[in-house]
């Protein structure tokens, strides 16, 4: 076991630690350009206005409806359903479909960019599509996912970006994803203990791993009081650092909230043995089988493919 820089869940009281990881790992060129790459060292997220167009956005909500109804009726672990009721909520894996959504986590304008942040070849740790239906969608409770990943998944450092593809336009009202501008910067070490199994609440509703509440003060306070909220139109796509502290509420509008959600890592930040000390989270949770770097394919492949439909 390397030696765990980031320990949490360890005691019962929490702890703010700075970080001790870079936030962008190249000094490369790639797609972001400079003032770019200081937005996303600085808060943390960068949000890229309409990366896919109308007509690619399309072909992915057609593909997202067909996956949810595939899988409507299936009791699988990898398919997650709202609290009490049997609205689909996540479908996780998607990027082992073998079709489209495969197609999607290799294309060029995601995956360079992820390779630029992160330094190296990249692999995908985590694939889902999220769904949050007008009306009764529910929250999700503040949380890094690095302090996860690190405790019950063993990833070592923060070396890990999310990519998150707007496939319904984003407003204020609908539930969006909110962020804490620079709190990527600070590690909040959690009270508690990890419960066995965690993985099958925590999705629905996450407990183990939580900030507590004087901790979110004090990294909003630390960015001046600000709370901002992913909004944007349908095709663009939100990068956020792993160690991003985010959330969402429910959504009690007419208008549901849809996004496909990938988790690039770097082919040298593979995981190994939580640091939790228990057994592994599933494979569908986070990909340890098999782990290659990923072989981008052209901006273009995605509409290529819609002849074959």
């Amino acid at each position: 076991m390397n030696i765990d820089l980031y320990p949490s869940r360890v005691s019962n009281k929490a702890t703010i630690k700075e970080r001790k990881d870079p936030v962008i790992h190249s000094s490369a060129e790639g797609p972001l350009k400079q003032p770019e790459l200081t937005s996303y060292e600085e808060n943390g997220y960068l949000m890229i206005e309409k990366l896919f167009t109308d007509e690619e956005v399309e072909l992915m909500i057609k593909e997202l409806e067909k996956t949810m109804k595939d899988n409507q009726s299936r009791e699988s672990a990898d398919v997650i359903k709202e609290p009490g009721s049997n609205e689909i909520r996540s479908v996780f894996e998607i990027h082992k479909d073998s079709g489209f959504f495969e197609l999607l986590s290799k294309n060029e304008r995601i995956v360079k960019i992820a390779e630029q942040l992160l330094g190296s070849q990249v692999y995908i740790n985590q694939s889902r599509i999220n769904f949050k239906p007008g009306f009764k969608g529910k929250e999700f409770y503040w949380h890094s996912d690095f302090e996860t990943w690190h405790v019950e998944d063993g990833m070592q450092h923060m070396r890990a970006v999310s990519c998150s593809i707007i496939l319904t336009d984003n407003y204020e009202f609908n539930g969006p994803l909110m962020l804490i501008p620079g709190s990527h910067k600070w590690y909040v070490s959690c009270a508690g203990t990890t419960p066995d199994n965690n993985f099958e609440s925590s999705l629905q509703k996450q407990e183990a791993g939580t900030p507590d509440n004087e901790s979110l003060s004090w990294l909003t306070e630390k960015a001046g009081g600000r709370i901002d909220r992913a909004t944007g139109p349908a095709g663009s796509v939100l990068f956020f650092e792993c160690n991003t502290m985010h959330g969402s509420n429910g959504n009690l509008s007419p208008y549901p909230r849809s996004n496909v959600f990938f988790v690039f890592n770097s082919m040298e930040n593979v995981i190994g043995k939580p640091y939790s000390g228990q057994d592994p989270r599933p494979e569908f949770l986070a990909n340890r089988e098999e782990v290659k770097p990923i072989q981008s394919v052209p901006s273009n492949s995605l509409t290529k493919q819609s002849i074959h439909y």
